[in-house]
């Protein structure tokens, strides 16, 4: 699945069947964050840890966030929470999760 077809599924009322990090970004960029937050603290890996420390600092919660950035191996992100969704979903749509 490229970038824009999944994000052409955002007007779509059931997620794509993509992977539960996507599904938790989908959930996300639909403007709900708690179920967002609830399928991607059920991902434990690395890329669930990615996804995770995204939604807290989308949150506010900047300690909490940088956190999961550890857990992830990321650098704290500080650019616009827009851009970072993009670059996140670019990356586990394409296997790159890596820094």
């Amino acid at each position: 699945m490229t970038f824009d077809e999944f994000t052409a599924t955002l007007k779509d009322s059931m997620p794509p069947s993509v992977a539960p990090v996507l599904v938790a970004l989908w959930h996300d960029a639909r403007g709900d964050w708690a179920r967002a937050h609830e399928v991607a603290q059920d991902v434990e890996d690395e890329s669930g840890s990615w996804v995770h420390a995204y939604l807290h600092r989308k949150e506010g919660d900047a300690s909490n966030a940088a956190y999961w950035y550890r857990r992830a191996g990321k650098p704290v992100e500080r650019g616009a929470l827009d851009a970072e969704w993009a670059s996140i979903v670019t990356a586990l749509l394409s296997g790159r999760t890596q820094s």
